[in-house]
């Protein structure tokens, strides 16, 4: 410590002249802890200096333990050597033996295999001679088999003797499977019973050949089997856009009289399938050739029946070849005619008798194979049907929507001709029927185009309900009442001459709710279109222009509310002007005309309030005080020469409708 903390200790030690007698055995002790140190320190010294003799000594025991062990590893690895090459010298003959005898069995086995491979090459040839199909099929996978192991010796000329040859015997093959497949449906199968049994045998063969040999024999099959059916419908009487459903019964009864007949393909072929495809592919040609070539747009109940007897051919084969588990669209068509309390043939038989009825069209008659074919399902096979024929069509809708776009636009103009813009007695909803009436059919419409097609038509549709809800949209804009100045300073509200009875406002209500009504379904109808459509189109689908459309009849509604109500105040206001605010002897009561003021309001309000939605009334209060209060401060200065008795008078008068004003909203909740 330094010299400071030294005197303060002593001083707190020997605090008083009476306590220096304890110095002495203060030093004694004192003295007596520097010995006990002293000798610590003497010990640790010692300690240490024992402790690093002892670490030297067993250091150096390490060493010489290391160097030790490193001699005996060098040792062994020494004596290992030694043993590896006394193992070698003794294994050399072996060895050699070894690989002679591993050489003798491979050449052995490659003889024997050798020899086998001729046999079966001969035996192979006889039978492709002779037409032992069911044997060579068998024969062929063994010499397959056994080629396979000369992979290796190709270059040796008994090898490619053989494999030449070997091929030789499978173009043979092939020549004559072909040959005598090209004799089937030819009639002779039912005069000679044992041709359907070689022919059987004979696809073991084809399977037995490269797949490029089964996949061009099916290919000439289903040619072969479609020649008639493009002869038959290429000719000028059945090119006709009303037979198109004797083609699907004309495949439809192939399949069916063939179907014992076909069992001679192994059912991984899926001949009828693949026949079924081509099929659609011609006919899907046969029929754009046939619209293409129209002088005049085609007959809409025709091209409606066409379009639909492909849609049920084409769902037919889905469910056929999909392992009869249905497929998403039979479910969702299932669905939609749950939720629309009518089935799918019912959808059609109305489109049918609605287009027949308004185009006086003929019913041309067609033959209906109604008998159920017996699911022959390929399993795994990934082709979808649905669209490969029936999408040909699509192009050609136009004259659908158009006349559905007609048909809908009588059917607005009825409804808005027998429109009473009142709502029937009872009603809780505050709208016009025909708006109701208007979206019911636009969903008749939807269900009837959605049960055909679900691409580019359905999006047309969609657009032609843009159309008519934007022209519904300005016939409720032009039954609005109108200014007596015309139309701009009516929209402007500068004339303030619209005038507008009871009736008239109840209306102008009704309208709001319609148009707030059709602004909420249009967009839900949108939603659904957009769910149902292909998602190529579900982008495109949109509302927003028609909801702008119905929220412009709904501003300007509310607006002819306001300008309506300002016309009735146009009397009072005149007589706020003619009162004597000069002459004026004493203050009484308000004036007649702020009675006026309230009346009008009284009888007004509390209608306008129970019909319009919270949200629309307060938007009308909002834009009415707007109006009415700097109305009202303009009309002040139109009294002139106003005494001081006139001043206190006008103040009352000035204050009681501030009040009256105050208590609209509670008016509108009377009721």
């Amino acid at each position: 410590m330094d010299k400071s903390s030294a005197l303060e200790y002593i001083n707190q030690m020997f605090p008083t002249e009476a306590s220096l007698s304890g110095v002495e055995p203060l030093m004694q002790k004192i003295q007596s802890e520097i010995r006990r140190v002293d000798a610590s320190i003497l010990a640790a010294v010692r300690q240490q200096s024992n402790s690093g003799t002892k670490a030297k000594e067993e250091l150096a025991a390490a060493t010489n333990a290391v160097q030790e062990l490193v001699h005996k590893i060098h040792e062994i690895k020494t004596k290992a050597e030694q043993s590896e090459s006394m193992v070698q010298e003794i294994c050399r003959d072996i060895k050699k033996l070894d690989c002679a005898k591993r050489h003798i069995t491979t050449t052995i086995t490659a003889l024997h295999r050798l020899t086998m491979l001729v046999s079966a090459v001969e035996q192979l040839q006889v039978m492709a001679s002779k037409r032992q199909y069911k044997e060579a099929a068998a024969q062929l996978e063994a010499v397959n088999q056994l080629c396979s192991h000369f992979e290796a010796y190709r270059d040796v000329p008994k090898i490619t003797e053989l494999r030449e040859k070997f091929k030789n015997i499978k173009k043979i093959l092939k020549s004559h499977v072909f040959s005598d497949f090209s004799s089937l449906g030819t009639g002779k199968e039912t005069e000679d019973p044992m041709l359907l049994q070689q022919l059987s045998d004979a696809c073991l063969v084809v399977d037995a050949l490269e797949p490029s040999v089964r996949e061009e024999l099916v290919k000439n099959f289903c040619s072969k089997e479609l020649t008639s059916y493009r002869q038959i419908f290429e000719g000028a009487e059945l090119a006709k856009l009303d037979k198109t459903e004797r083609r699907y019964a004309w495949i439809k009864r192939r399949l069916r009289s063939n179907e014992d007949t076909w069992k001679i393909f192994p059912p991984s072929w899926h001949v009828d399938y693949l026949l079924c495809i081509q099929f659609c592919k011609i006919t899907r040609a046969q029929l754009v050739d046939i619209l293409n070539n129209l002088k005049e747009k085609p007959d809409v109940a025709t091209l409606l029946l066409a379009f639909q007897r492909t849609i049920e051919f084409e769902e037919e084969l889905a469910e056929k070849f999909s392992g009869g588990t249905g497929t998403a669209r039979n479910k969702e068509s299932a669905s939609d005619d749950e939720e629309e309390g009518g089935e799918h043939n019912k959808i059609v038989s109305d489109i049918r008798r609605k287009y027949e009825k308004k185009l006086a069209a003929p019913n041309h008659e067609a033959e209906q194979d109604k008998d159920k074919q017996k699911d022959l399902s390929v399993p795994g096979a990934g082709f979808n049907f649905h669209g490969i024929i029936s999408s040909c069509f699509e192009p050609y809708m136009t004259v659908y929507i158009e006349l559905e776009e007609k048909s809908l636009v009588d059917q607005l103009e009825k409804l808005v001709q027998e429109e009473r813009w009142e709502t029937e007695e009872g009603s809780q909803t505050n709208i016009l029927s025909s708006s109701m009436q208007v979206f019911l059919v636009i969903r008749k419409s939807l269900k009837r185009c959605s049960a055909l097609t679900k691409n580019q038509t359905l999006f047309n549709l969609f657009q032609v309900f843009q159309r008519i809800l934007k022209a519904y949209a300005a016939k409720l804009y032009a039954r609005l009442p109108k200014g007596g100045t015309g139309i701009v300073a009516a929209a402007t509200g500068t004339d303030g001459q619209i005038r507008t009875s009871d009736r008239d406002e109840r209306m102008i209500c009704y309208i709001v709710n319609t148009a707030e009504y059709c602004h909420q379904t249009s967009g839900e109808l949108a939603e659904n279109v957009a769910k149902m459509i292909n998602p190529h189109f579900a982008d495109k689908v949109d509302m927003s222009e028609v909801q702008d459309e119905f929220s412009a009849v709904i501003t300007r509604a509310l607006m002819t509310l306001v300008h309506g109500l300002e016309t009735k105040f146009d009397a009072e206001m005149v007589a706020m002007t003619r009162v004597p605010w000069a002459t004026l002897e004493s203050v009484g009561d308000q004036s007649e005309y702020v009675n006026g003021i309230s009346s009008i309001l009284s009888s007004s309000i509390p209608m306008l309030g129970s019909l319009l939605s919270p949200t629309y009334f307060q938007y009308f209060l909002d834009k009415l005080a707007a109006s009415l209060g700097p109305r009202f401060y303009l009309n002040i200065y139109k009294c002139k020469h106003i005494s001081e008795t006139g001043a206190q008078q006008m103040l009352l008068d000035t204050q009681a409708v501030k009040t009256i004003l105050l208590d609209i909203p509670a008016l509108g909740k009377q009721i």
